[in-house]
Protein backbone atom coordinates (compact mmCIF):
# COMPACT_ATOMS: atom_id res chain seq x y z
CA UNK A 1 0.00 0.00 0.00
CA UNK A 2 2.58 2.23 -0.26
CA UNK A 3 3.46 2.48 3.36
CA UNK A 4 7.11 3.37 4.59
CA UNK A 5 8.80 0.52 6.36
CA UNK A 6 12.32 0.55 7.06
CA UNK A 7 15.56 1.99 5.80
CA UNK A 8 18.92 0.73 6.42
CA UNK A 9 22.44 2.38 4.56
CA UNK A 10 24.44 0.37 2.09
CA UNK A 11 27.38 1.04 0.08
CA UNK A 12 28.30 3.62 -2.24
CA UNK A 13 25.82 3.76 -5.34
CA UNK A 14 23.78 1.45 -4.93
CA UNK A 15 22.65 -0.21 -8.70
CA UNK A 16 21.04 -3.45 -8.42
CA UNK A 17 19.43 -5.64 -5.54
CA UNK A 18 18.18 -8.84 -6.09
CA UNK A 19 16.60 -11.53 -3.37
CA UNK A 20 18.12 -14.67 -2.38
CA UNK A 21 16.24 -17.61 -3.67
CA UNK A 22 14.57 -18.50 -0.08
CA UNK A 23 13.45 -15.08 0.60
CA UNK A 24 15.75 -14.77 3.62
CA UNK A 25 17.87 -11.52 2.51
CA UNK A 26 18.58 -9.08 -0.01
CA UNK A 27 21.80 -8.23 -1.99
CA UNK A 28 22.34 -5.11 -3.05
CA UNK A 29 25.33 -3.96 -5.84
CA UNK A 30 26.95 -0.75 -4.82
CA UNK A 31 28.72 0.29 -8.07
CA UNK A 32 30.45 3.35 -5.90
CA UNK A 33 31.98 5.13 -9.37
CA UNK A 34 34.37 8.03 -8.55
CA UNK A 35 33.67 11.55 -9.19
CA UNK A 36 34.34 12.77 -12.73
CA UNK A 37 37.74 14.02 -11.37
CA UNK A 38 38.25 11.36 -9.25
CA UNK A 39 38.90 13.04 -5.90
CA UNK A 40 36.41 10.96 -4.49
CA UNK A 41 36.55 7.55 -5.48
CA UNK A 42 34.65 4.75 -2.98
CA UNK A 43 35.12 1.28 -2.65
CA UNK A 44 32.78 -0.96 -4.34
CA UNK A 45 30.90 -3.79 -2.08
CA UNK A 46 27.71 -5.92 -2.00
CA UNK A 47 25.57 -5.21 0.93
CA UNK A 48 23.77 -8.11 2.42
CA UNK A 49 20.25 -7.33 4.18
CA UNK A 50 19.08 -10.12 6.62
CA UNK A 51 15.44 -10.20 6.52
CA UNK A 52 15.52 -12.84 9.40
CA UNK A 53 15.41 -11.76 13.01
CA UNK A 54 18.80 -10.78 13.03
CA UNK A 55 22.22 -12.94 13.97
CA UNK A 56 22.19 -11.93 18.07
CA UNK A 57 19.05 -13.39 18.12
CA UNK A 58 18.91 -16.28 16.27
CA UNK A 59 16.12 -18.34 18.50
CA UNK A 60 13.26 -16.34 16.71
CA UNK A 61 11.40 -17.55 14.04
CA UNK A 62 12.53 -15.90 10.82
CA UNK A 63 10.71 -12.85 9.45
CA UNK A 64 9.07 -12.94 13.09
CA UNK A 65 10.19 -8.82 13.23
CA UNK A 66 9.46 -8.12 9.79
CA UNK A 67 10.66 -5.79 7.41
CA UNK A 68 9.48 -2.89 9.28
CA UNK A 69 12.15 -4.01 12.03
CA UNK A 70 15.08 -4.12 10.30
CA UNK A 71 17.92 -2.23 11.34
CA UNK A 72 21.55 -1.18 10.50
CA UNK A 73 22.53 -4.44 12.49
CA UNK A 74 21.53 -6.93 9.66
CA UNK A 75 23.26 -5.53 7.04
CA UNK A 76 26.61 -6.84 6.12
CA UNK A 77 28.83 -4.69 3.18
CA UNK A 78 31.47 -7.46 1.54
CA UNK A 79 34.25 -5.16 -0.36
CA UNK A 80 37.61 -6.49 -1.79
CA UNK A 81 40.21 -4.78 0.70
CA UNK A 82 41.35 -8.37 1.09
CA UNK A 83 42.26 -8.21 -2.63
CA UNK A 84 43.95 -5.35 -2.50
CA UNK A 85 47.46 -6.69 -2.03
CA UNK A 86 46.38 -10.17 -3.66
CA UNK A 87 48.17 -10.92 -7.14
CA UNK A 88 45.01 -11.05 -10.23
CA UNK A 89 44.43 -12.46 -13.03
CA UNK A 90 46.02 -10.79 -16.05
CA UNK A 91 42.63 -9.94 -17.76
CA UNK A 92 40.90 -8.21 -14.82
CA UNK A 93 41.11 -4.29 -15.13
CA UNK A 94 42.36 -2.36 -12.51
CA UNK A 95 43.20 1.13 -14.11
CA UNK A 96 41.55 4.07 -12.25
CA UNK A 97 43.32 7.19 -11.19
CA UNK A 98 45.56 5.86 -7.93
CA UNK A 99 43.34 3.19 -7.43
CA UNK A 100 43.61 0.36 -5.19
CA UNK A 101 42.12 -2.85 -6.09
CA UNK A 102 39.19 -2.21 -3.40
CA UNK A 103 38.26 1.17 -5.25
CA UNK A 104 38.66 -0.11 -8.73
CA UNK A 105 36.11 -2.72 -8.66
CA UNK A 106 32.87 -1.88 -9.67
CA UNK A 107 30.05 -4.27 -9.06
CA UNK A 108 26.91 -4.07 -11.85
CA UNK A 109 24.89 -7.30 -11.26
CA UNK A 110 24.37 -10.53 -9.13
CA UNK A 111 22.96 -13.64 -9.81
CA UNK A 112 22.31 -16.07 -6.72
CA UNK A 113 23.04 -20.10 -6.86
CA UNK A 114 19.75 -22.05 -6.44
CA UNK A 115 20.48 -22.73 -2.63
CA UNK A 116 21.21 -19.15 -1.40
CA UNK A 117 24.66 -19.26 -0.49
CA UNK A 118 27.16 -17.80 -3.30
CA UNK A 119 26.49 -15.37 -5.64
CA UNK A 120 28.41 -14.33 -8.64
CA UNK A 121 28.74 -10.45 -9.18
CA UNK A 122 29.71 -8.70 -12.40
CA UNK A 123 32.48 -6.48 -12.34
CA UNK A 124 31.75 -4.78 -15.45
CA UNK A 125 34.40 -1.95 -16.13
CA UNK A 126 36.77 -4.52 -14.72
CA UNK A 127 36.48 -7.08 -17.10
CA UNK A 128 35.59 -9.74 -13.77
CA UNK A 129 33.36 -11.92 -11.95
CA UNK A 130 33.45 -12.00 -8.25
CA UNK A 131 32.32 -15.17 -5.96
CA UNK A 132 30.60 -13.91 -3.19
CA UNK A 133 30.13 -16.35 0.11
CA UNK A 134 26.97 -14.97 1.31
CA UNK A 135 26.38 -16.47 4.53
CA UNK A 136 30.16 -15.47 5.50
CA UNK A 137 29.64 -12.39 4.26
CA UNK A 138 32.42 -11.78 2.06
CA UNK A 139 34.19 -12.51 -1.79
CA UNK A 140 36.38 -15.67 -1.79
CA UNK A 141 37.55 -15.01 -5.51
CA UNK A 142 38.06 -12.62 -8.31
CA UNK A 143 37.92 -14.36 -11.89
CA UNK A 144 38.90 -12.40 -15.03
CA UNK A 145 37.27 -12.96 -18.12
CA UNK A 146 40.00 -12.83 -20.49
CA UNK A 147 39.18 -11.64 -24.26
CA UNK A 148 37.60 -12.60 -26.98
CA UNK A 149 39.90 -13.40 -30.05
CA UNK A 150 38.18 -11.89 -33.05
CA UNK A 151 40.56 -13.09 -35.52
CA UNK A 152 39.19 -16.48 -34.82
CA UNK A 153 36.42 -17.91 -37.19
CA UNK A 154 32.80 -17.32 -35.70
CA UNK A 155 34.07 -14.38 -33.96
CA UNK A 156 34.01 -11.86 -36.53
CA UNK A 157 32.70 -8.34 -36.36
CA UNK A 158 31.81 -5.31 -38.06
CA UNK A 159 34.33 -3.12 -37.35
CA UNK A 160 33.19 0.20 -38.88
CA UNK A 161 29.73 2.89 -40.14
CA UNK A 162 32.16 4.51 -42.66
CA UNK A 163 32.91 1.40 -44.71
CA UNK A 164 30.97 1.52 -47.56
CA UNK A 165 30.99 3.84 -50.87
CA UNK A 166 31.95 7.18 -50.18
CA UNK A 167 32.28 6.42 -46.36
CA UNK A 168 28.67 5.50 -45.89
CA UNK A 169 27.58 2.42 -43.55
CA UNK A 170 27.69 -1.42 -44.93
CA UNK A 171 27.13 -4.79 -43.45
CA UNK A 172 30.74 -6.22 -43.15
CA UNK A 173 30.92 -8.69 -40.75
CA UNK A 174 34.89 -9.61 -40.82
CA UNK A 175 37.55 -10.91 -38.95
CA UNK A 176 40.27 -8.04 -37.58
CA UNK A 177 43.04 -8.48 -35.32
CA UNK A 178 41.34 -7.00 -32.52
CA UNK A 179 40.51 -8.53 -28.72
CA UNK A 180 37.44 -8.24 -27.16
CA UNK A 181 36.98 -7.49 -23.60
CA UNK A 182 33.72 -9.26 -22.63
CA UNK A 183 33.02 -6.99 -19.90
CA UNK A 184 29.59 -8.38 -19.05
CA UNK A 185 26.35 -6.32 -17.51
CA UNK A 186 23.89 -8.49 -16.73
CA UNK A 187 23.87 -11.97 -15.10
CA UNK A 188 21.80 -14.89 -14.61
CA UNK A 189 22.53 -18.51 -13.82
CA UNK A 190 20.87 -22.02 -13.89
CA UNK A 191 21.38 -25.91 -12.91
CA UNK A 192 21.92 -28.46 -15.64
CA UNK A 193 23.06 -31.82 -14.14
CA UNK A 194 23.33 -30.75 -10.80
CA UNK A 195 26.20 -28.20 -11.50
CA UNK A 196 25.41 -24.04 -11.60
CA UNK A 197 25.70 -22.07 -14.68
CA UNK A 198 25.97 -18.60 -15.12
CA UNK A 199 24.67 -16.68 -18.47
CA UNK A 200 26.41 -12.73 -19.08
CA UNK A 201 25.61 -10.36 -21.75
CA UNK A 202 28.50 -8.97 -23.17
CA UNK A 203 27.86 -5.33 -23.27
CA UNK A 204 30.97 -3.81 -22.80
CA UNK A 205 31.47 -0.45 -20.80
CA UNK A 206 34.56 2.67 -21.33
CA UNK A 207 35.19 4.45 -18.36
CA UNK A 208 34.98 8.33 -18.79
CA UNK A 209 35.63 11.07 -16.76
CA UNK A 210 37.35 14.60 -16.67
CA UNK A 211 40.21 12.71 -14.93
CA UNK A 212 40.08 9.38 -16.93
CA UNK A 213 39.11 8.54 -20.66
CA UNK A 214 40.28 5.46 -22.06
CA UNK A 215 38.09 5.56 -25.54
CA UNK A 216 40.30 6.03 -28.81
CA UNK A 217 39.50 5.17 -31.99
CA UNK A 218 42.23 3.14 -33.67
CA UNK A 219 42.98 5.87 -36.14
CA UNK A 220 44.31 8.24 -33.21
CA UNK A 221 46.72 5.50 -32.19
CA UNK A 222 50.69 4.79 -32.48
CA UNK A 223 50.50 0.88 -34.18
CA UNK A 224 53.87 -0.84 -33.24
CA UNK A 225 55.12 -1.67 -36.86
CA UNK A 226 55.85 -4.92 -36.32
CA UNK A 227 52.44 -6.28 -34.76
CA UNK A 228 50.94 -4.19 -37.25
CA UNK A 229 52.27 -4.41 -40.57
CA UNK A 230 49.75 -3.29 -42.37
CA UNK A 231 49.05 -0.21 -39.98
CA UNK A 232 48.63 2.53 -42.25
CA UNK A 233 44.96 0.22 -44.19
CA UNK A 234 43.74 -0.76 -40.93
CA UNK A 235 44.13 2.60 -39.81
CA UNK A 236 41.55 3.72 -42.40
CA UNK A 237 37.50 4.61 -42.21
CA UNK A 238 36.88 1.42 -43.80
CA UNK A 239 38.91 -0.86 -41.76
CA UNK A 240 39.79 -0.60 -38.19
CA UNK A 241 40.22 3.39 -37.94
CA UNK A 242 36.43 4.38 -36.61
CA UNK A 243 36.84 1.28 -34.05
CA UNK A 244 36.76 2.15 -30.54
CA UNK A 245 39.37 0.88 -28.21
CA UNK A 246 40.81 1.15 -24.83
CA UNK A 247 43.95 3.33 -24.48
CA UNK A 248 44.92 1.53 -20.90
CA UNK A 249 45.72 -1.90 -22.37
CA UNK A 250 47.96 -3.06 -25.72
CA UNK A 251 51.23 -1.64 -24.89
CA UNK A 252 52.43 -4.39 -24.18
CA UNK A 253 56.37 -3.32 -24.73
CA UNK A 254 55.71 0.01 -23.06
CA UNK A 255 57.72 1.69 -25.35
CA UNK A 256 54.32 4.19 -26.20
CA UNK A 257 52.78 2.34 -29.52
CA UNK A 258 50.51 -0.36 -29.34
CA UNK A 259 51.04 -4.36 -29.79
CA UNK A 260 47.48 -5.46 -28.95
CA UNK A 261 44.02 -3.74 -29.55
CA UNK A 262 41.03 -4.22 -27.21
CA UNK A 263 37.56 -3.66 -27.98
CA UNK A 264 34.88 -2.71 -25.39
CA UNK A 265 31.94 -5.62 -24.75
CA UNK A 266 32.16 -8.82 -26.79
CA UNK A 267 28.36 -8.84 -28.84
CA UNK A 268 27.33 -11.35 -27.86
CA UNK A 269 26.36 -13.60 -24.76
CA UNK A 270 28.36 -16.20 -22.74
CA UNK A 271 27.84 -19.46 -20.83
CA UNK A 272 30.41 -19.94 -17.76
CA UNK A 273 30.61 -22.51 -15.16
CA UNK A 274 30.39 -22.11 -11.29
CA UNK A 275 34.04 -21.23 -11.33
CA UNK A 276 33.61 -19.07 -14.26
CA UNK A 277 35.26 -21.11 -16.93
CA UNK A 278 33.42 -20.48 -20.25
CA UNK A 279 32.08 -23.20 -21.85
CA UNK A 280 29.86 -21.57 -24.71
CA UNK A 281 29.79 -17.97 -26.44
CA UNK A 282 27.89 -17.20 -29.33
CA UNK A 283 30.59 -15.36 -31.43
CA UNK A 284 29.18 -13.14 -34.15
CA UNK A 285 25.78 -14.70 -33.99
CA UNK A 286 24.21 -11.49 -32.67
CA UNK A 287 25.20 -9.56 -35.56
CA UNK A 288 25.05 -12.14 -38.06
CA UNK A 289 21.19 -12.84 -37.35
CA UNK A 290 20.50 -8.68 -37.29
CA UNK A 291 21.45 -8.62 -39.63
CA UNK A 292 19.26 -10.93 -42.03
CA UNK A 293 16.59 -9.91 -39.68
CA UNK A 294 17.39 -6.10 -40.43
CA UNK A 295 19.32 -5.46 -43.66
CA UNK A 296 18.46 -1.54 -43.94
CA UNK A 297 18.61 -1.00 -40.10
CA UNK A 298 21.66 -3.21 -39.45
CA UNK A 299 23.48 -1.88 -35.98
CA UNK A 300 21.10 0.85 -35.70
CA UNK A 301 21.27 3.14 -32.40
CA UNK A 302 18.25 3.42 -29.97
CA UNK A 303 17.62 7.37 -30.55
CA UNK A 304 17.46 7.34 -34.36
CA UNK A 305 15.79 5.46 -37.10
CA UNK A 306 17.97 6.88 -39.86
CA UNK A 307 21.48 5.47 -38.19
CA UNK A 308 21.91 2.10 -40.17
CA UNK A 309 25.60 0.81 -39.19
CA UNK A 310 26.30 3.85 -36.51
CA UNK A 311 26.86 1.05 -34.03
CA UNK A 312 29.49 -1.15 -36.07
CA UNK A 313 32.27 1.24 -35.00
CA UNK A 314 30.98 1.08 -30.86
CA UNK A 315 29.96 -2.12 -29.49
CA UNK A 316 27.71 -3.05 -32.04
CA UNK A 317 23.89 -4.22 -31.00
CA UNK A 318 25.38 -4.04 -27.27
CA UNK A 319 23.82 -6.96 -25.26
CA UNK A 320 22.71 -5.63 -21.84
CA UNK A 321 19.96 -7.48 -20.35
CA UNK A 322 19.76 -11.18 -19.71
CA UNK A 323 17.35 -13.39 -18.09
CA UNK A 324 16.24 -17.42 -17.93
CA UNK A 325 12.91 -18.60 -17.96
CA UNK A 326 12.76 -22.48 -17.22
CA UNK A 327 9.76 -24.24 -18.97
CA UNK A 328 8.62 -26.62 -21.54
CA UNK A 329 10.80 -29.17 -20.15
CA UNK A 330 13.86 -27.01 -20.65
CA UNK A 331 15.95 -24.08 -20.28
CA UNK A 332 15.63 -20.74 -22.13
CA UNK A 333 17.92 -17.43 -22.29
CA UNK A 334 16.31 -13.81 -23.09
CA UNK A 335 19.08 -11.47 -24.37
CA UNK A 336 18.20 -7.59 -24.44
CA UNK A 337 19.76 -5.89 -27.31
CA UNK A 338 20.35 -2.05 -26.35
CA UNK A 339 20.91 -0.59 -29.27
CA UNK A 340 19.17 -2.23 -32.69
CA UNK A 341 16.58 -3.27 -29.95
CA UNK A 342 14.68 -6.32 -29.64
CA UNK A 343 14.77 -9.84 -27.37
CA UNK A 344 17.31 -12.97 -28.83
CA UNK A 345 16.13 -16.55 -27.48
CA UNK A 346 18.00 -19.32 -27.02
CA UNK A 347 17.50 -22.69 -25.79
CA UNK A 348 20.16 -22.93 -23.49
CA UNK A 349 18.80 -26.39 -21.56
CA UNK A 350 22.39 -28.09 -22.37
CA UNK A 351 25.09 -25.32 -21.47
CA UNK A 352 27.95 -26.08 -23.91
CA UNK A 353 25.07 -26.22 -26.64
CA UNK A 354 23.11 -23.84 -26.90
CA UNK A 355 19.96 -23.82 -29.91
CA UNK A 356 19.11 -19.90 -30.92
CA UNK A 357 15.31 -20.02 -31.04
CA UNK A 358 14.21 -16.65 -32.48
CA UNK A 359 14.94 -13.01 -32.57
CA UNK A 360 11.70 -10.44 -31.73
CA UNK A 361 11.80 -6.96 -32.17
CA UNK A 362 8.61 -4.68 -31.96
CA UNK A 363 10.81 -1.48 -32.45
CA UNK A 364 8.73 0.40 -35.50
CA UNK A 365 11.38 2.16 -38.03
CA UNK A 366 8.82 3.67 -39.26
CA UNK A 367 7.89 5.27 -36.18
CA UNK A 368 9.60 8.57 -34.84
CA UNK A 369 11.59 7.95 -31.87
CA UNK A 370 11.02 11.63 -30.31
CA UNK A 371 7.13 11.25 -29.86
CA UNK A 372 6.88 7.92 -28.88
CA UNK A 373 5.46 5.97 -32.37
CA UNK A 374 8.91 4.14 -32.32
CA UNK A 375 7.96 1.10 -30.75
CA UNK A 376 9.98 -0.36 -27.88
CA UNK A 377 13.50 0.98 -27.65
CA UNK A 378 16.53 -0.01 -25.33
CA UNK A 379 15.50 -3.23 -23.63
CA UNK A 380 16.99 -2.53 -20.23
CA UNK A 381 15.81 -4.78 -17.27
CA UNK A 382 13.98 -7.79 -18.21
CA UNK A 383 12.03 -10.46 -16.21
CA UNK A 384 10.50 -14.15 -16.73
CA UNK A 385 7.07 -14.91 -14.99
CA UNK A 386 6.99 -18.79 -14.64
CA UNK A 387 3.16 -19.94 -16.17
CA UNK A 388 2.67 -21.42 -12.34
CA UNK A 389 3.16 -17.33 -10.83
CA UNK A 390 1.46 -15.72 -14.17
CA UNK A 391 -1.77 -13.87 -14.27
CA UNK A 392 -3.03 -16.00 -17.58
CA UNK A 393 -1.46 -18.97 -16.68
CA UNK A 394 1.13 -18.93 -19.22
CA UNK A 395 5.07 -18.10 -19.39
CA UNK A 396 5.69 -14.39 -19.61
CA UNK A 397 8.40 -12.21 -20.45
CA UNK A 398 8.38 -8.81 -19.48
CA UNK A 399 11.14 -6.09 -20.91
CA UNK A 400 11.25 -2.81 -19.28
CA UNK A 401 12.75 -0.28 -22.04
CA UNK A 402 15.06 2.48 -21.37
CA UNK A 403 14.61 5.19 -24.17
CA UNK A 404 10.99 4.69 -25.13
CA UNK A 405 9.62 4.40 -21.58
CA UNK A 406 7.64 1.46 -22.16
CA UNK A 407 7.05 -1.88 -20.36
CA UNK A 408 6.04 -4.94 -22.79
CA UNK A 409 4.72 -8.09 -21.64
CA UNK A 410 5.57 -11.12 -23.98
CA UNK A 411 3.40 -14.00 -23.86
CA UNK A 412 5.45 -16.96 -24.56
CA UNK A 413 4.09 -20.45 -26.29
CA UNK A 414 5.67 -23.44 -27.27
CA UNK A 415 6.27 -24.39 -31.01
CA UNK A 416 4.12 -26.90 -32.39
Amino acid sequence: DGTFLSSVQVGAIPDMLVFTPDGEKVLVANEAEPSTDYLNDPEGSVSIIDLRIGKSRFNYPPFQRGVANITQADVTTAGFTAFNSTPLDSSIRIFGVNATVAKDLEPEYITISADSQTAWVTLQENNAIGILDISQGAFTSLKGLGFKNHQLAGNSLDASDRDGAGGAGLINIANWPVFGMYQPDAIASYRYQGNTYLVTANEGDAREYTALTEERRISALTLDATAFPNAAALQSNAQLGRLNVTNTRGDTKGDGDFDALYVFGARSFSIWDAQVTQVFDSGNQFEQRTATALPTFFNSNHDSNASFDTRSDNKGPEPEGVVIGEMFGGAYAFIGLERVGGIMVYDISNPVNPRFVQYINNRNFAGNPGTGTAGDLAPEGLIFIPASQSPNGQPLLVSANEVSGTVTIFQIQQAP
